[in-house]
């Protein structure tokens, strides 16, 4: 039995383009496809359409070749794999335009939000990396003081660059247990 190139063009997007490319719109809808990346964005829709679409169409075959007593062929006689793809079509379709994956104004991208951390870890690397120099110098001319109250002195510079050092310590730990 032969089909009209209509009929197999309507599969081949419902099969390979169709559920993917809705599901993209919906996942992604701040992408578009002009302005300066539009060849990129262009590229990655394609290829996502193609690999969700696929995938779809495995997972529902799949499903409806182990139903029980369901009897499914994979022709084109038993429109059953096609009426599922539409469905998903249609609800990805649904999905796309609620999250505004057609509109004319792009919606915002959602901004990542900060893990625990941010903001100032690598001053806050660099302040120990500067206490520990300075310890070790004052360590260093403590070894060689001859005079007691330079040591004295180089003691309590130690223990003032300790205290400093544990505070930033603990504020950093502090921001990683949030």
């Amino acid at each position: 039995m032969w089909y009209s190139p209509l009929e197999a063009a309507a599969g081949l997007l419902l099969l390979f383009v169709l559920p993917g490319f809705f599901t993209a719109r919906a996942l992604f809808p701040e992408w578009r496809l002009s302005g300066p990346e539009a060849l990129t964005r262009g590229v990655e829709t394609a290829a996502l359409s193609w690999v969700v679409s696929t995938a779809y169409t495995v997972l529902v075959g799949t499903v409806l070749l182990n139903l029980p007593g369901a009897g499914f062929s994979s022709g084109w006689s038993d429109p059953v794999l096609e009426a599922a793809l539409a469905a998903i079509s249609g609800a990805a379709a649904v999905a796309a335009v609620a999250r505004g994956g057609f509109s004319r104004t792009v919606p915002p991208a959602r901004a990542p939000e900060p893990s625990g951390g941010e903001g100032g870890g690598w001053e806050r690397m660099r302040e120990l990396e500067e206490l520990g120099r300075q310890e070790r110098r004052l360590r260093h001319a403590l070894r060689t003081a001859t005079d007691p109250a330079d040591s004295e002195r180089l003691k309590a510079e130690l223990e003032r660059l300790d205290r400093q050092r544990d505070g930033l310590r603990r504020a950093r730990e502090a921001e990683y247990s949030v």
